[in-house]
């Protein structure tokens, strides 16, 4: 058993989704319309599509050449007033919602499922094209993740069952999981249908109304969905989507009366924030999933290759717009060398361009980012970092940067404390096991973590002592929708996906009924 299990554990074969198509000629897939027809830009509320309140519009920019995509509303309080209104319209005991069977919730979202894949070349292009993230990662990784997380969470729609409990006395007493009601959600912009899915799932599985705020600098793909979801026969009111700003359309979810949960991804800066809105209003519950500064650790009996591939991977994919990026790199002082060596000849060979073509890496999502990611190249040059690849940006138009890689990185330089969210790698050495776990907790976040090891018994010891909610063996990046995702830390609280991501949607109610013991 124990040599089956090192097998199948140490494998360099890797069981990465992403993974798996990394490895696929991206002509195998259909062509990108490079062009494709902005359809919706208005705000989503009661299941038609309606202007700003204020007659605001904000412009959303194609990272690749900095040229305007097109104006899109700009919703903000009274926007999300009137959404609230509608979610919790549609709430109300005895809606048509409320009433639904809990099977025909399922079907629902399965219905969805099938419209966004009947749509996927569509949404992957609009998704490259407002994001920048390769074409071929936008149909493949992030459409098929997405397909995959709707048809989960129809599956959950009538299992997620209470229990019946043993209590003393004449009683019988059982609980009930409900809905919470109207849910706000907030998602980011690196994964934009990916995370409208992860909230959209479990919330509307459990029979939830919802109310999302998109991110600003990608708003469009959220958009199309929230029309698929009325074209799915979702009833007018269950799905209110806000396009605007954080300051506005977010605050106003977090702060709303009528709003029972919210639910952010984002950066910890602004995470921080929710609860106090929350509080401040109702008290109402809030999940959150934050930034990370995830540690990476390659032992030197790892296998080298496959190391080598899966850290480059794990930091550089979507630009290294990943809030569970392996950013931090510990490697064990004897292979220390030739990993820096390695890491930066392979770092060199990343193709960077046109999303829509062949290449591994397009521009960061705005300038915004792109002059954050920058700043921070140079202060681990103004540091001491060793630069051993990259460090400039690519062309004088769009968002491009270098695939950058840092070697001898010191602990408290600002590369090595921040999130980056940017194509920068950070590589440290280190001594012995206990060394790195110290240096490893030295940061405020933890999201994600990476062993590579072919010892079973470090690999374990090393899983069990990381304090992150996910650590991947000799593997990254590898997402299921069965499988909880959340942090630890600063990185947040609550899980999404899986059975556990049901929990934050639902209220446990128990109902206990006196049980006569003689006939009257």
């Amino acid at each position: 058993m124990a040599a089956l299990l090192r097998t199948r554990l140490f494998s360099s074969a890797s069981n990465s989704f992403v993974q798996h198509f990394r490895c696929m000629s991206a002509a195998a897939f259909p062509q990108p319309i490079t062009d494709p027809d902005i359809k919706y830009t208005k705000c989503f509320i009661n299941n038609q599509f309606v202007d700003a309140a204020s007659g605001k519009t904000f412009q959303t920019i194609d990272p690749r050449n900095e040229n305007v995509i097109v104006d899109v509303a700009e919703g903000d309080k009274a926007d999300v007033d009137k959404a609230v209104k509608a979610a919790r319209e549609a709430f109300r005991l005895g809606s048509p919602w409320r009433t639904m069977d809990a099977s025909q919730r399922g079907r629902l979202l399965n219905n969805l499922a099938d419209l966004i894949e009947r749509d996927r070349q569509y949404l992957a292009s609009l998704e490259t094209l407002d994001s920048g993230k390769v074409y071929w990662h936008s149909f493949n990784t992030d459409l098929s993740l997405v397909i995959k997380c709707y048809r989960y969470y129809a599956g959950w729609a009538g299992k997620n069952s209470g229990k019946t409990l043993e209590i003393d006395g004449d009683y019988f007493s059982y609980t009930r999981h409900e809905p919470v009601g109207v849910c706000g959600q907030i998602i980011p912009w690196n994964f934009p249908l990916l995370m409208q899915a992860w909230k959209f799932g479990p919330a509307l599985a459990m029979g939830n109304t919802v109310v999302m705020k998109l991110a600003e600098q990608t708003p469009l793909t959220g958009l199309y969905v929230a029309k698929l979801t009325e074209e799915a026969g979702f009833p007018p009111g269950v799905v209110n989507v806000i396009p605007g700003f954080g300051p506005t359309a977010g605050a106003a979810i977090a702060s709303h009366m009528n709003v029972d949960k919210v639910a952010f991804t984002g950066s910890t800066e602004i995470g921080q924030l929710i609860p106090q809105l929350a509080a401040q209003s109702n008290l109402k519950r809030v999940t959150l999933e934050l930034g990370g500064k995830s540690p990476l650790v390659v032992l030197s009996d790892a296998d080298m290759d496959h190391a080598i591939e899966q850290a480059h991977f794990g930091l550089f994919f979507n630009q290294g717009q990943c809030c569970c990026a392996g950013t931090r790199i510990f490697v064990e002082e004897k292979i220390y060398d030739e990993f820096v060596e390695r890491s930066a000849e392979r770092a060199k060979k990343r193709s960077v361009g046109d999303p829509y073509s062949n290449v591994e890496q397009g521009p960061q999502v705005d300038a915004d980012q792109f002059k954050k990611v920058m700043s921070l190249i140079d202060s681990g040059k103004k540091e001491g970092a060793k630069l051993v690849a990259g460090g400039d940006r690519v062309g004088d138009k769009g968002y491009y940067i270098q695939p950058t890689v840092f070697a001898d990185v010191g602990d408290n330089m600002r590369i090595a404390k921040e999130e980056i969210f940017g194509p920068v790698m950070q590589i440290m050495k280190f001594k012995g096991m206990d060394e790195f776990i110290n240096r490893a907790h030295d940061t405020i976040y933890g999201l994600a973590a990476s062993v590579f090891t072919r010892d079973l018994e470090k690999a374990i010891y090393l899983s069990n002592s990381l304090r992150a909610g996910t650590v991947w063996v000799n593997c990254y990046d590898v997402f299921d929708a069965s499988a909880p995702f959340g942090g630890y830390q600063m990185s947040g609280n609550g899980r999404e996906l899986g059975e556990y991501g049901l929990e934050a949607y639902t209220e446990v109610k128990t109902v206990t009924i006196k049980i006569p013991q003689k006939n009257s």
